[in-house]
């Protein structure tokens, strides 16, 4: 009896200590995700309408890589000014994690953009578009896939705007950028 008390007591020790609590995106994401100050929108490859007959090799092995796409936009107005900052301050300091890897920035730290990506250069998994912008608010985008390379994204750029993408669903996005 002893020896499963202790066994349990040691499986619950190890338990908790490799549960790990540190800040990730996906948790931003999902934390976020029904605050009223916040837009979230998720798109799927099936969602986008591309017609695969009129894409070239290179643009339908971006879109088979990719898996789908969370977008999460903080939208500012005058009575969450003082939150604005402390949710850009939270996202600032996720993205300064080791795993994302900063592929370009434009702007200052104040407002601007970046891409980062999680992976390696030939087998990322996500890449990350922040953007923010004080009078606006700010943007998350995650793009998941497997196996894609920074050519995807730039695929991904004009395989988008080929879709035909049902913009009901982009309307709070709209919005954001009024």
């Amino acid at each position: 009896m002893a020896t499963l008390v202790r066994f349990l007591v040691g499986c619950t020790l190890a338990l908790l200590f490799s549960c790990k609590s540190e800040p990730s995106l996906q948790k931003y994401f999902v934390e976020n995700t029904e605050n009223k100050d916040f837009v979230a929108i998720d798109l799927t490859p099936k969602m986008l309408n591309i017609d695969n007959t009129k894409l070239s090799v290179s643009q339908k092995e971006a879109l088979a890589s990719f898996e789908k796409i969370n977008l999460l936009a903080f939208k500012v107005n005058d009575k969450n000014k003082a939150q604005f900052d402390v949710e850009r301050a939270k996202v600032t300091s996720i993205l300064k994690d080791a795993k994302y890897q900063q592929l370009m920035k434009f702007g200052s730290g104040k407002e601007g953009a970046q891409i980062s990506f999680v992976g390696t250069d030939d087998h990322i998994e996500e890449f990350v578009i922040y953007g923010n912008k004080k009078e606006n608010g700010f943007a998350v985008v995650r793009v998941l896939g497997k196996d894609m390379n920074p050519t995807y994204i730039m695929e991904m750029m004009s395989v988008l705007k080929n879709g035909n993408i049902n913009l009901d669903q982009l309307k709070p996005l709209q919005e954001l950028m009024k």
